[in-house]
């Protein structure tokens, strides 16, 4: 190979890399380019005449100034950051999502969130399938969660109270003013003077 070739594949691939940072910025092309166009000025000065000789330089060379000097340049010429919120658990709180399968506190079920189906339990009550609600936190992969708009669980409020209405009317038939009952009184009696 010619020297002369040689040094300028230096001095292009050099040039090359110092643009390249304008490209693809991190201090480290740059100083590849510093050194190849520092080994192709010694090998025009005739001192690095072996091939062999000029690529080993090159490498040691680009890899001291790198090391030596890239922190110095990243402290003093730093490029544009910004910073966003990347807490996946902060912006998914108050994301309203579909429940999937009955959610309640003990037993989890299945919500849809972000396309995909999640466990999910309640801290009270449960949900029923279809029912919307909104995202309170995550507990490891399990979402916890509560009603969108509270409806769902006064529905289940009422038949609750609808069944035990039920139990006390049809399956008592003993006196209701007597301490049978379990209420001890008798609302509908009234005081005779």
């Amino acid at each position: 190979m010619d020297p002369a070739v040689l040094t300028w594949a230096f001095v292009v691939g050099g040039l090359a890399l110092m643009l390249l940072e304008t490209i693809v910025p991190g201090g480290i092309a740059f100083f590849l380019g510093v050194g190849g166009v520092a080994v192709a000025g010694v090998r025009a000065l005739g001192l690095l005449i072996d091939p062999l000789t000029a690529v080993v330089t090159w490498i040691l060379l680009s890899t001291g100034l790198t090391i030596a000097l890239r922190p110095l340049m990243l402290r003093f010429v730093r490029g544009d950051t910004s910073l966003a919120m990347t807490d996946e658990d902060a912006e998914a709180m108050g994301q309203t999502v579909t429940v999937l399968e009955p959610v309640g506190p003990d037993e989890p079920g299945r919500i849809q969130f972000r396309g995909s189906a999640w466990d999910a339990r309640t801290p009270h009550g449960t949900l029923p399938e279809g029912a919307k609600a909104q995202i309170l936190y995550r507990d490891n992969l399990t979402w916890v969660v509560e009603p969108a708009d509270h409806a769902d669980l006064d529905e289940e409020l009422s038949k609750a109270l609808e069944s035990d209405l039920d139990e006390i009317e049809g399956g008592d038939s003993t006196d209701r003013s007597s301490g049978a009952s379990g209420l001890g009184y008798d609302p509908s009696a009234q005081q005779v003077e």
